[in-house]
């Protein structure tokens, strides 16, 4: 009888023991649960996260106007494709892999926003600052 206090494995060999490591085998490849889901690492760093996870159809997100189409298309699949595409020890792998696009895409994206918002602010205020100390 298993331990119901423990947490859940999300290896895909010890959760599901009759199944095999199929990463990296292309489109034919089945897919273990514990990959699906929404991808922030493939949507905010498409092309480059694209490169990362030997995704080849994310740098179609360099081309203007359809970088956006690419974007939420990698964000929805983003997490398929590179389990289909590349070759990962184990779900475990993959998955802290993915975390860490993930991690990193919002830490630069909150980034930019803070900075986006201080200079919305910072700079009309120089401006003001700028014409009153001439006199104007």
């Amino acid at each position: 009888m298993t331990n119901p206090y423990l947490p859940p494995t999300s290896d895909v060999s010890t959760a599901y023991p009759d199944s095999e490591n199929t990463s990296g085998m292309g489109s034919g490849a089945v897919i273990p649960p514990g990959v699906k889901g929404w991808s922030w690492g493939a949507f905010l760093w498409n092309w480059i996260w694209a490169i990362g996870n030997k995704t080849w159809i994310g740098l179609l997100a360099l081309i203007p106007y359809v970088g956006f189409i690419v974007g939420i298309y990698l964000g929805f699949k983003g997490r398929e494709l590179a389990w289909r595409n590349k070759r990962w020890d184990s779900l475990e792998e993959f998955n802290r892999v993915q975390r860490k696009w993930t991690k990193w895409g919002l830490i630069i994206f909150v980034g930019f926003a803070v900075v986006g918002i201080l200079a919305a602010v910072a700079i009309p205020a120089y401006s003001d600052y700028t014409q009153r100390a001439r006199g104007f």
